[in-house]
């Protein structure tokens, strides 16, 4: 039997400041009508993804991408063919989107959807745009804990939605305290709260998530149920097997030289870029970074950056 032909697409996730993405349906007579997706299309032969976007996008909708990041990349298998999928979040473009093929448009949270079905493929992405753009590893062993949490209380009232608990230092009972009152913190904020490394911690103190070391990852044979689940990476055979697990998200460290590990030599963006090209689950840049290099990390494909010093001191 003859393998399906492998379609590849340039996807656009139009993304409002508001959170709020662009969905289309597909009209009736087309594959799939009446399902719903992101806008996008095929990409044509000699076509770079970027432009097939451009010209999908004004095709579709009648715009043009102003501000246009590469995301991920997932394949799909319908019945009737395999696809590959280009995304690209767009958060400027010049005119309001229209459907210009007659399709149905429609601006809607990701966390609630009121529009169905969703095509397959489109589906999982969901999951991903709730993922902050910033990620924040808590860095008690340098600040006293007073400070600390009067920083933490600042930075969640400034939108910080997603925090790692990672105290080394600290004993058993002592980590197991911590994690409970960052995580009372963040509970009226809506803001998820993962444990370094231990699944068992995550479970008892009601964690949202865990997030692996790179030598527990390449242990791990399955993904932890029930939990969100991310983790370090540093090397191309470490992002695949995160990508086997279907995590939810990985970091990859370090982009910049860092004080924690001064004589590891960095990885440098266009190494990063290199590593994560054509990767289907979001990966936060690590290592190095401030706020203002957020720009810097979504052009080379990140869905955004980890801080572990810079993000406490804004």
């Amino acid at each position: 039997m003859e393998k399906p032909e492998i379609v590849n697409a340039a996807v656009a996730v139009l993304l409002r400041d508001d959170g709020q993405v662009l969905l289309g349906q597909r009209p009736q007579g087309k594959p799939w009508g009446g399902w719903w997706e992101f806008p996008g299309g095929k990409i044509e032969q000699g076509e770079s993804p970027y432009h097939a976007l451009q010209r999908e996008l004004q095709e579709e909708l009648g715009t043009k991408a102003i501000e246009a990041y590469p995301w991920l990349t997932r394949s799909f298998d319908y019945p009737e063919r395999k696809v590959k999928l280009h995304f690209f979040i767009v958060r400027r473009w010049t005119d309001a989107p229209h459907g210009r093929e007659g399709q149905l448009l429609s601006w809607q949270n990701p966390a609630a959807l009121t529009v169905d079905p969703m095509l397959p493929a489109n589906a999982p992405i969901l999951s991903a745009l709730l993922l902050p753009t910033t990620y924040a590893i808590t860095n008690l062993a340098e600040t006293a804990e007073m400070l600390f949490i009067a920083r933490l209380e600042k930075a969640l009232a400034n939108g910080l939605r997603l925090i790692q608990v990672r105290e080394k230092h600290l004993s058993k009972t002592e980590l197991q305290t911590f994690a409970r009152n960052v995580i009372a913190l963040a509970k009226p904020y809506a803001a998820r709260v993962l444990i370094n490394a231990d699944i068992e911690l995550a479970d008892s103190v009601g964690a949202d998530g865990v997030h692996l070391t790179a030598a527990s990852l390449m242990a791990m044979q399955a993904k932890p149920q029930g939990l969100l689940c991310g983790a370090s990476c540093h090397d191309v055979i470490e992002l695949e097997h995160a990508a086997n697990l279907g995590l939810d998200f990985v970091l990859l460290s370090p982009v910049m030289s860092t004080c924690s590990h001064p004589d590891i030599v960095a990885l440098g963006w266009r190494e990063f870029s290199r590593l994560i090209q054509n990767y289907p689950l979001p990966v936060y840049a690590l290592g190095g970074l401030q706020p203002q290099n957020m720009v810097s990390a979504w052009r080379h494909g990140a869905h955004g950056i980890a801080m572990q010093r810079a993000v406490w001191e804004g």
